[in-house]
């Protein structure tokens, strides 16, 4: 996926000369032909990501269209207070793409994990957050959102979907309708969702665009009132937009993401899956549960 967002870069950089990019000593190496045509454009600011934050907003204050690349914990949780007062308070629009998405790199150990990156991103008024399972997911996505004037985070992973989906700021995506639940799956997990409940009569949406999100199609598509959510960030925080949607109807939500806990385990992240009950026997155990409760 990143591979994707540095071909999708490199052409917004000569479609539109607002476009600047700036790194954190991440991906320097990728966009080395952006760093040789655009280098007026093309910035590695360095381990600096508060500061490189504040130079993004003052270039959104100029008419520019910043584009701030790093590590998910070192773009959101390093420089959350730059986020929330530089570019939310004062309502600019920017991008901020992150790698490493919750535990990707698992063999780096807890600091290059950032399963919290979605919770804090979605507390912040104005910050839309996409995450994209495809890197062509990715490419439509980031075209249809990057200059529309609001800051916004893309969580990039190492792993994706093997095909991409017809997808659409803003909206959901039905998979597949049944009656027996609703289940709402959040980019990269679709995949191993599409495992683990087949055969079984139920609905899934899937979900690129996490803010905002759409109440809509999960209100359409939501007869039992029972819904399982599978999020590849910590568990539960979908939870206020589940209730939102339905409001006024009595909903039973079962949550399935990463254990809000610290994990303290190297290896790799399909181990971390595992362990954290993302594979596909344990997603299909607790959606059986939630099917027969």
């Amino acid at each position: 996926m990143r591979r994707q967002f540095v071909a999708t870069l490199e052409r917004l950089l000569e479609e539109d000369s607002r476009v600047v990019l700036l790194l954190g000593d991440i991906g320097v190496f990728g966009f080395r032909n952006s760093f040789a045509k655009f280098p007026m454009r093309t910035i590695n600011i360095g381990i600096l990501e508060q500061a490189t934050v504040s130079l993004a907003a003052g270039l959104a204050k100029e008419g520019f269209i910043p584009v701030f690349h790093s590590i998910a914990p070192f773009v959101v949780e390093r420089a959350y207070e730059q986020l929330k007062v530089d570019f939310c308070y004062q309502s600019l629009g920017g991008n901020f793409v992150s790698v490493g998405a919750s535990y990707d790199y698992a063999a780096l150990g807890c600091t290059h994990h950032c399963p919290a990156d979605v919770s804090l991103m979605k507390s912040l008024p104005g910050m839309q957050v996409v995450v994209p399972g495809h890197p062509h997911e990715l490419d439509t996505l980031f075209r249809q959102t990057y200059a529309n004037s609001c800051p916004t985070y893309f969580r990039l992973t190492e792993r994706n979907n093997e095909m991409d989906r017809d997808v659409e700021f803003g909206k959901a995506t039905v998979i597949q309708r049944g009656d027996a639940i609703t289940v709402i799956v959040v980019g990269p997990l679709l995949d191993t969702v599409i495992r683990a409940v087949g055969g079984l009569n139920l609905t899934i949406l899937y979900y690129t665009t996490l803010s905002p999100f759409d109440s809509a199609t999960l209100a359409e598509n939501c007869p039992s009132g029972k819904v399982v959510v599978v999020e590849p960030f910590y568990e539960g925080t979908l939870v206020n937009d589940v209730v939102a949607s339905l409001k006024y109807r009595p909903v039973s939500i079962t949550n399935i993401g990463v254990p809000r806990r610290f994990l303290t385990n190297y290896g790799a992240a399909e181990e971390h899956d595992i362990a954290c009950g993302l594979a596909a026997e344990a997603i299909r155990q607790k959606v059986e549960e939630c099917i027969h409760a």
